[in-house]
């Protein structure tokens, strides 16, 4: 899915989280989105690197990001190889437990913007084809993947921001019905007194 999608979807799904836990934040809500974002964004900088020294262009960057199946640009052996590493670890349910079990033993409570990562990881298995970045889900033990539907196939991506905005519209209009109905009230202390 492209990073903009899974940033959105990490968006919606915690704003509804948080209509129903008091302690999401603003702040979770966008660490949330960013650590969604971030697997596809640093597969992209040894790409990016290339381009920064002045040995590729900054088209071969766009068509990096948004190459259909077998349709990648030619680049250097070193920026293919760092950008799959990256890729393979980024998108590792095998890592990312490794990452959410010692944030566990560190605080002994789970980081809610490590779902923006998982959802990442989850989306992806679904929407990347095997002929183009199959999602490596139990890296390093293998890096085979299921084959999904390419994300950038016109008609997925279609129906894909077509369900994004669905959903942000009933989001909305459950938050507006919800605020008319009073069922935003504050908190209540567990001494009986209201705060």
């Amino acid at each position: 899915m492209d990073i903009l999608a899974h940033t959105l979807w990490a968006g919606l799904g915690t704003a509804w989280l948080a209509r129903r836990r008091r302690d999401v934040t603003r702040r979770t809500v966008a660490a949330t989105m960013a650590l969604a974002a971030l697997p596809d964004v640093i597969q992209m900088l040894p790409v990016l690197a290339w381009w920064a020294v002045g040995g590729g262009t900054w088209a071969a960057v766009q068509a990096f990001a948004i190459a259909m199946p077998g349709q990648e640009p030619v680049m250097p052996v070193w920026v293919t190889a760092w950008s799959h590493t990256i890729h393979c670890i980024a998108h590792s349910a095998v890592i990312a437990a490794g990452v959410t079990l010692l944030r566990w033993a560190w605080r002994r409570a789970l980081w809610l913007p490590l779902l923006g990562w998982w959802s990442h990881i989850v989306i992806d298995v679904f929407t990347h084809s095997a002929d183009y970045y199959a999602s490596p889900v139990l890296y390093p033990f293998t890096q085979r993947g299921f084959d999904g539907i390419a994300w950038i196939t016109p008609w997925f991506m279609a129906l894909n921001y077509l369900a994004l905005a669905t959903a942000g519209i009933a989001l909305l209009v459950s938050a507006r019905r919800r605020s008319r109905s009073g069922a935003l009230r504050p908190p209540i202390d567990p001494t009986g007194n209201s705060t």
